[in-house]
């Protein structure tokens, strides 16, 4: 998702929508956050903790390799699918929830939900939910709108789909080509604090090609300073008090 996108499609929304909350800038996202956007669905806790989530997989070319690194480093995180590849790659899904990861509905495609009709939309949630519990054999809770673009439309869908919707606080912008991982380890931590919530990617579908190289790389780079900083880190399913 690049910067110039996303400025594109939360417009976008802003037509189709009706009354959108336009979450894909961050800027935007800080200014509405938390005066206008719920906690909840900000990311934000009051707990001691980081979120650590990642979109677009599942991916075999490269989601086994953040596997490898959360193990390595005994950290669990959110992994939000998109149902179209979890529907392909069942083995890499059932990985991902036996090391312990929790699973969350990020679509059946990556298509913007401005231009999902709001039937189609529940539809395509509900579809993708209902392949991953019958691969994980686990109730799937999160939702994340591709692009992290919302209207009213998504949230009531979502809601229909006995989801719940969770954005993020910071992100790396690792999408970007020419990207280092010192750079997205700068901008994901510029404003990252105990109770956020951070957006990274598993897969390049969307984004530069070769990118995930670089968020797996800023991965350890971020869990070694959350680490040295005594942050926990984990899934979603640990942010909130139950």
């Amino acid at each position: 998702m690049r910067a110039g996108r996303a400025l594109a499609v939360a417009g976008g929304a802003a037509v189709a929508g009706g009354a959108p909350l336009i979450a894909s800038v961050q800027p935007v996202r800080r200014a509405l956050t938390p005066a206008v956007l719920p906690d909840r669905l900000s990311g934000i806790s009051t707990r001691h903790h980081v979120a650590l989530t990642f979109d677009d997989g599942p991916d075999p070319a490269s989601t086994p390799a953040f596997l490898d690194l959360l193990a390595a480093r005994e950290v669990q995180a959110t992994f939000f699918l998109l149902g179209r590849y979890a529907a392909e790659e069942p083995d890499l899904v059932s990985r991902i929830v036996d090391a312990g990861h929790e699973l969350g509905v990020h679509g059946w495609t990556h298509r913007c939900v401005a231009w999902v009709g709001a039937r189609r939309l529940v539809g395509d949630l509900r579809m993708t939910s209902r392949v991953l519990e019958q691969i994980s054999g686990r109730r799937v809770r999160w939702y994340r709108p591709p692009y992290g673009v919302l209207t009213t439309h998504a949230l009531v869908a979502a809601r229909a789909a006995g989801l719940s919707t969770v954005l993020w606080s910071d992100w790396g912008v690792d999408w970007r080509q020419g990207r280092t991982p010192a750079q997205v380890l700068t901008t994901v931590t510029r404003g990252l604090r105990p109770g956020g919530t951070v957006l990274l990617h598993d897969s390049d579908r969307t984004s530069a090609p070769g990118s995930w190289q670089t968020t797996l790389a800023a991965t350890a780079l971020l869990l070694d300073r959350l680490d040295a900083d005594g942050v926990p880190t984990g899934p979603l399913g640990e942010h909130w008090e139950p």
